[in-house]
Formats: structure tokens, C-alpha cells, sequence
């Protein structure tokens, strides 16, 4: 079983390698880390009690050089964490460090007044980070299956919803592919969704309807579809090609009147009203958007809010962790 384990003076100083939270970087970094001399450890925050910056299933990457990359909360408490994963690493040994409330370190208080548990896994086997590294680049759903009794992860195949959350005495980490936009239209309205978009480090692609390159199996379940259109003859093909693959979100431009002719178009060509009722319209996630720019943060923030609805769960606590 994993132990708590005070924070240690080791001889690497920790250091931040770069800025992310992306999770398909933290994962390469541990993964490239356990291939070299220093070794690498994954942290996990496993446990929330009361607030939390970040949340459950958060991630960071430490080498035992000293390198680290990730949060597990607000910037505040990551370089000593490093140091207690790069203690962990020199030891060969996973353990459990509590932060904040509940924690015996009196002095790292995190800001937002609750606490946290995090599991610092030495990552002894690197084939289960690469094969989820192999999965997100298919752009398939994929899971980390961590036995803290065992010290060991496993791969596995992700459900639909893609919880993160305590399965008995297993943690189980789950992954998405990137976010993908595809953005169909032409005009200010998309150029100004496309810029904010890719700041966000979206997946992004446009397309009008003259576009040739259009492949509808490019939706997934992982796909926002946001159609920008002020015809609804140029809209209606590529909004057919949309409510015939798994987009998580389709949304498309215009006021409750225009969506209503919308819908009918669709009825005649044979759609139905529960296939039209995945259609967000008007588009965003406020409005109305009188602006191009205003427009595209209500569309991106609609398209972040519904695509992490599902990722992060709070599943519960193991009774190892309880006390």
C-alpha cells in the first residue's frame, strides 16, 4: 500500500521544464522521462476536499532531474510537489501526499482554503503512457487504470462519457483527443472564431460550402460543429452532413424565427425533430452577439463549457484515503 510520506530535501533542485496543462504533453513528458537515467513520476490529484484550483484527475510530470511540467493546483504548491515526486523516484517508491486542509504541512496552505490528495505513481512501465499518447493521436477516448496497492497503470479502453473517478481501490484517469472546431462559413464572423479559437489551442478547420475538401468522417464525438452561414441554402448540406455523424455540438447562426425555417428545411429533406433538436441555435452561449468578436467568445466558451461537461468527475473517495 502506498504511504504519506513527508516533503524531503532531495538533491535535484525542481525546476518548472515548461508551462502546460495540456494532458497529452504531461503524459509525453513523463513517458520520455522513464526512457532516460533520471527516471520520471506521474501526479495524480486523486482526492478534493472542500475547494480546489484544478480538478480531480489533474495531472504533472516530474523527471528525477528536477524537471517538471502540469498542475495539480494554482502554481502555488507544484515545485513542492516536484520535490516530494523526485523523492519518490529516488526511492523507487509511489506514495500519497496530502496539501491543505487535513495535511500535517502547516505551512503550504492553498489559497482556496480545502485540500488535496495526490498520487505520485514512479513510472516503472512506460508502454501504458504510450499507448495513450498512440490513442489521442487516433483521436480515441482512452483511460488510465491506476492500482495504488499494486503501484502499477494499465491502458484501458475509455466509456462513452469518459469519467474520471475512484473505481473501488482503482483511480481511473480518463482522456480526451483535443477539442475540434470545424467552422463552416465565410466572412468576419468566421475569421474572428477561427483566431480565438486556435489561442485556445483548438483543433481548428473551415469550410465553405464551394470547399471540395469537406470530409464529413472528420466528425467525432470529440467535434464541435459551428455553422456561420446567413443562407440557410449554403448551411443545409453541410448541416445534414453534421446530424449524420457524432458531433458533441452543432450550433449554427441566426434568431429563433430563422432557426424555426431552419428546422422545417430539415423536416422536408426528412430529418427528425429529435435529430433537429441537437441543433443549439441561435449559436453561443449569450446573446444576441451583435459583433464578430463578441460572437466568437460566446461560440468558443458554449463549444469549452459542453465538451467538459462530461471529462472531470468527482467520484468519490477510497477508504485509504479517508481520516
Amino acid at each position: 500500500m502506498l504511504t504519506s510520506f513527508s516533503l524531503l530535501n532531495t538533491p535535484s533542485v525542481p525546476f518548472c521544464a515548461f508551462l502546460t496543462d495540456d494532458p497529452e504533453a504531461i503524459v509525453n513528458y513523463a513517458a520520455d522521462g522513464a526512457e532516460t537515467k533520471y527516471g520520471s513520476a506521474l501526479v495524480t490529484l486523486v482526492e478534493i476536499r472542500g475547494g480546489a484550483a484544478r480538478a480531480l484527475g489533474a495531472q504533472m510530470a516530474v523527471r528525477g532531474d528536477g524537471g517538471y511540467c502540469g498542475y495539480v493546483s494554482g502554481g502555488c504548491t507544484e515545485a513542492a510537489v516536484a520535490a516530494e515526486a523526485i523523492a519518490a523516484i529516488s526511492q523507487g517508491t509511489d506514495r500519497y501526499l496530502r496539501l491543505g486542509e487535513g495535511s500535517r504541512f502547516l505551512d503550504i496552505i492553498l489559497p482556496c482554503g480545502g485540500g488535496i490528495t495526490l498520487a505520485i505513481h514512479v513510472v516503472k512501465e512506460v508502454k501504458p503512457l504510450r499507448q495513450i499518447l498512440s490513442a489521442l493521436q487516433k483521436r480515441k477516448r482512452i483511460a488510465l487504470h491506476y492500482s495504488p496497492g499494486d503501484q502499477a497503470m494499465v491502458a484501458v479502453k475509455a466509456d462513452e462519457k469518459a469519467v474520471t473517478a475512484w473505481s473501488d481501490t482503482s483511480f481511473i484517469r480518463s482522456y480526451k483527443p483535443n477539442l475540434r472546431l470545424i467552422l463552416c462559413g465565410r466572412g468576419i464572423e468566421v475569421a474572428a472564431t477561427q483566431r480565438l479559437a486556435i489561442a485556445c489551442a483548438l483543433q481548428v478547420f473551415c469550410f465553405d460550402r464551394r470547399s471540395r475538401d469537406f470530409d464529413e468522417t472528420s466528425i467525432d464525438q470529440d467535434t464541435a460543429f459551428a455553422v456561420l452561414f446567413h443562407d440557410l441554402d449554403q448551411e443545409l448540406p453541410l448541416l445534414e452532413a453534421a446530424l449524420r455523424q457524432r458531433a458533441f455540438y452543432i450550433g449554427a447562426l441566426g434568431s429563433k424565427k430563422t432557426h424555426a425555417r431552419r428546422c422545417e428545411a430539415l423536416w422536408a429533406l426528412g430529418y427528425t425533430r429529435a435529430q433537429t433538436d441537437r441543433i443549439k441555435a441561435p449559436i453561443g452561449m449569450f446573446g444576441p452577439a451583435r459583433d464578430a468578436n463578441t460572437l466568437a467568445l460566446s461560440v468558443i466558451a458554449d463549444v469549452v463549457r459542453e465538451h467538459s461537461s462530461t471529462l472531470l468527475e468527482n467520484g468519490g473517495t477510497p477508504t485509504s484515503l479517508r481520516g
